[in-house]
């Protein structure tokens, strides 16, 4: 009797229930649910990141130009070939900027005093370095 009673308990601990592979499919789908829009938000913070790290060594170069040539480089959008390359600037991945297109514009006051450089990331965002003001913001110059 009592190895009757051993054989059918081996028999009956082979595998998982229904209930405890739904609970772990169920908490699986939690944690991706958490987890996707996170690393989502994650990649809109770099391109973010990459545009602003971009508008900062374009004012670098037009600070260069300066020095170099006794005026702020007025050539609109910049290029990859343009006036700032000369001076050091090189864009990063065009896959940051909106439309996978690597621009920044560039307004020279009237009396090339100051300038301000805009881009817009692959997040959507406008992002804008006034060299009045000292530094990036996301307001317009």
């Amino acid at each position: 009797m009592l190895a009757r009673m051993r054989k059918a308990m081996e028999e009956r601990e082979g595998g998982f229930t229904l209930i405890e592979l739904l609970v772990v499919i169920i908490i699986i789908g939690i944690l991706a649910a958490i987890a996707i829009p996170v690393f989502l938000n994650q990649r809109k913070k770099g391109y973010d990141a990459s545009v602003k790290s971009d508008l900062r060594n374009a004012a670098t170069a037009e600070e260069t130009y300066l020095t170099d040539y006794n005026v702020y480089s007025a050539q609109s959008p910049v290029t990859a070939t343009g006036d700032l390359s000369g001076s050091g600037f090189k864009f990063s991945n065009a896959s940051n900027y909106d439309a996978n297109s690597a621009s920044i514009d560039v307004k020279v006051t009237g009396t090339n005093q100051s300038y301000c450089l805009h881009a817009k990331s692959a997040s959507g965002k406008d992002w804008y370095y006034d060299s009045g003001n000292g530094g990036l913001s996301s307001t317009a110059c």
